[in-house]
């Protein structure tokens, strides 16, 4: 097997893993205990309640139309790898649901366990470049309507309004309070996992091999990359340092990809609240 291979395997080994922790934080935490965190799994959840239909099955029919509305603006990368979180972590749920025993206990310990078996199936799932679309495609269709609101309020601002109906559908105040707990572990969680921000990453990288990481950087992460003169303060070795900037589930193949060719690099990562740009946010108005 090539290199190429055992990462991509290593890489569907990991959102396969992550969408399995995210199927049981549903089917054991958060469905049985009346807690809808937000997102498109929040509204399957919701329909599971009043009409018995299965979270993941809704949660795929739900989608559709966000990546169709998304498919030309959001980029095909971006939606296929998408759909494949999205297809992984919808049929896990479904049969789940049907082999493991719920946790009805304190809702307390369903938020801060099923929250934070979320966030980490969530993780997994962005590190290796594939999400579980909902609250992030409508945020990013959001972000194109609204272009001077961050995207994290705007995926927040999804994110409230279903947790908001939670509470009209179960008719209990404490499934508002307790699903904002839960999202909140949740995100706390998948942040730390993944080491990014909710835009991005801006990269600084000081390598011998800067045209070889260069030409990596623009053909497989399509990216791009500008060039600074550097000047090492000890040295004095004139050399070119690669500015690059990227999304936070990009981070960790942008690092692979460098120091498979240069164990010696310089690697820095820096979060960015915004980045406008080519394949980015439009240019404000």
């Amino acid at each position: 097997m090539t290199q190429r291979l055992r990462v991509l395997a290593f890489d569907l080994l990991l959102i396969i893993v992550g969408s399995l922790l995210y199927a049981v934080s549903t089917v054991v935490f958060s469905a049985p205990n009346h807690i809808a965190p937000g997102g498109v799994t929040g509204v399957a959840i919701l329909t599971q309640y009043a009409w018995s239909l299965p979270i993941g099955t809704v949660t795929i029919a739900l989608n559709i139309p966000l990546i169709l509305a998304g498919w030309r603006r959001l980029g095909r990368r971006f939606l296929i790898r998408t759909g494949a979180g999205l297809l992984l972590s919808s049929v896990f749920t479904d049969l789940l649901d049907t082999l493991l025993p719920a946790y009805q206990g304190d809702r307390l310990l369903v938020c801060l366990f099923g929250g934070a078996i979320c966030g980490l199936g969530l993780g997994l799932i962005l590190m290796r470049g594939g999400t579980t679309g909902g609250s992030e495609i409508a945020g990013r269709l959001l972000e194109l309507r609204f272009p001077h609101v961050p995207i994290g309020k705007l995926v927040l601002a999804v994110d409230g309004v279903v947790i908001a109906v939670s509470g009209v559908v179960y008719k209990q105040l404490d499934s508002v309070l307790y699903g904002v707990l839960f999202a909140f572990v949740s995100s706390l969680v998948t942040d730390w996992l993944i080491y990014g921000g909710r835009r991005g990453k801006m990269a600084l990288i000081l390598t011998d091999r800067q045209e070889e990481v260069t030409a990596l950087i623009t053909q497989e992460l399509e990216r791009g990359v500008t060039l600074l003169p550097a000047v090492g303060g000890y040295t004095g070795t004139q050399r070119q340092m690669i500015l690059c900037a990227v999304r936070r589930e990009e981070v960790h193949a942008l690092k692979r990809m460098v120091f498979r060719l240069d164990k010696q690099a310089f690697f820095i990562t820096v979060p960015t609240d915004e980045v406008h740009g080519a394949g980015w946010l439009p240019p404000q108005e």
